[in-house]
């Protein structure tokens, strides 16, 4: 990644934001959200949900790093289930997670919240790692990898569904607003 400064790497972040949201604003925020099959299973909403939990995963950890608190990856099953308990969503961090069950875990958690829940929560999210992004001072960016991890759980996830989803809209011949 080339090397940008802090307001340049911010203003790249929003602008792929922007993009991801007005792909879901033209979908519309309607009952079209919970049709299934838009990713395997999932539908826009279980993709917003998945999106939350990764976005709020590394808006704690940033916030852990802004607070000199450390981190860990979990190594044993009982600090999986306790981290889970104490955050909300699994420690993807941690190496004893395989691909698909944070991904369970998540479409469960999230079955029966209502798409407006979801979109706040996840709009919170992002708002969170936006500030962190702010306050934080650019050598502890550095140090840390923040924004390469920060583009891998926001706008490289955004774009990888954002195909899902357009493709998913086109096969179904659903015209956009």
């Amino acid at each position: 990644m080339e090397k940008v400064n802090k307001e340049a790497f911010l203003a790249r972040l929003l602008r792929e934001r922007d993009k991801f949201e007005l792909l879901l604003n033209r979908v519309g925020y309607t009952r079209r959200m919970a049709l299934k099959g838009v990713a395997g299973k999932w539908s826009i909403k279980d993709i917003l949900a998945h999106i939350c939990a990764y976005e709020q995963y590394i808006a704690d950890r940033m916030h852990e790093i802004l607070h000199n608190q450390p981190y860990t990856p979990c190594k044993t099953q009982t600090a999986l289930d306790a981290f889970l308990d104490e955050f909300g969503y699994p420690d993807f961090g941690s190496p004893l997670l395989d691909d698909d069950s944070p991904n369970e875990w998540i479409m469960e958690k999230y079955t029966n919240v209502s798409l407006e829940d979801v979109v706040a929560q996840e709009l919170q999210a992002f708002s969170s790692i936006v500030s962190a992004l702010e306050q934080m001072p650019e050598e502890m960016n550095l140090r840390h990898n923040i924004r390469n991890r920060v583009i891998k759980h926001t706008y490289e996830h955004y774009r990888e569904h954002a195909r899902e989803i357009k493709h998913w809209l086109k096969v179904n011949g659903i015209e956009l607003k």
